[in-house]
Parts: structure tokens; sequence; C-alpha cells
């Protein structure tokens, strides 16, 4: 009788062991660059849930926003213009968020879908990452581009000095 609860409780404890073992929390290195014509820098404050199993794609998901008040372009002044109504407008949208749809392997990594949150404008993108697992922590890191007009960030009059598409790079260590 003491076998069988003993192998009972080992079974109930597998689904929740390897739950917790896909639970990844952001280190603080993390990096989110943007570069394009006219304007590149940072943004901080990277937060949400990353549940992620190579072995289990189908109950893996990325929910994580950063904040667009820390943008930093290494200029005050294009700082406080970018946080402006007519950039980012971060008084009214204060978070950048993706939501994932789907994550499936690729040649040289995975993909994940999902939707991007940007100044109020939500789109579907595709972002192909990889994943390298170094123990009880790993790094994710990819890249994709964004037409910043597609997510109504037209800038002032002097707008067209800034590129539209800008490459968005991403290097997440993390930590179970």
């Amino acid at each position: 009788m003491k076998t069988t609860f003993l192998f009972v409780l080992a079974l109930l404890s597998v689904p929740f062991f390897w739950s917790q073992q896909s639970q990844w929390r952001v280190e603080d290195d993390y990096v989110v660059k943007f570069s394009g014509t006219g304007a590149e820098g940072t943004f901080r404050n990277l937060s949400g849930s990353i549940v992620f199993d190579p072995a289990d794609l189908g109950s893996s998901k990325f929910d994580v926003a950063v904040d667009a008040n820390t943008i930093s372009t290494g200029n005050k002044t294009k700082d406080k213009h970018a946080r402006g109504d007519s950039w980012f407008d971060t008084d009214n949208y204060p978070k950048i968020r993706f939501v994932s749809s789907n994550i499936t392997r690729s040649k040289t990594g995975y993909q994940v879908t999902g939707t991007l949150e940007l100044h109020g404008v939500q789109k579907e993108v595709e972002i192909p990452f990889t994943f390298d697992p170094q123990g009880g922590s790993g790094v994710f890191e990819g890249s994709f581009t964004v037409d910043r007009k597609e997510y109504e960030i037209n800038g002032p009059f002097f707008g067209f000095m800034v590129g539209d598409e800008f490459e968005i790079m991403l290097k997440v260590p993390v930590r179970q």
C-alpha cells in the first residue's frame, strides 16, 4: 500500500515538475534594441510570462511587454520626442506587448507567431528565434522588422527624416 501511494504521488508530481521547468523569468541583462534609418536605441523593463518547453511547443507561450517610456536613443531630446504624442505617445500607450498564438520549429531554431500591440494597434507578426539552454538558464535570441507606419506612428512634420522600417533585436537571458 505504501509503495502504491508513493508511486501515485510520484506520477502526480510529474506534470507539476515539468510545468515548473518550462516557466522562465527574465534576467536583468536582457537587450531589446531597435535600429532603423535616423534612429536606434533600446527599451527596458521587460515583464510578463514565458513558458517554453522545446519538447512541448503546443503548451509553450509568450506574453511579454516592455515599458515604452524606457526608450533610450542616447539623446535625451530625442527620447523626449519619442515618448511624445507624435511618436510613441507613451501617456496613452505605455506598453509594447507581444502575445504568442503559435510556436513551431524552423530550420534554424523556432518561430513564434503572435500579436504585437504597439501604439494601440495590434498586428500579427512572426518572430524567428533561437533558444540556447544552459542548465537552469538559457538565452532567447531573435529579430524581426516592424514598419512604424503600420502601427500609426507617423511622427511630426519632419518624421520623413526617420525611416519607416525598424529591425527589432532581442537577446533575453532567462532562468527557471
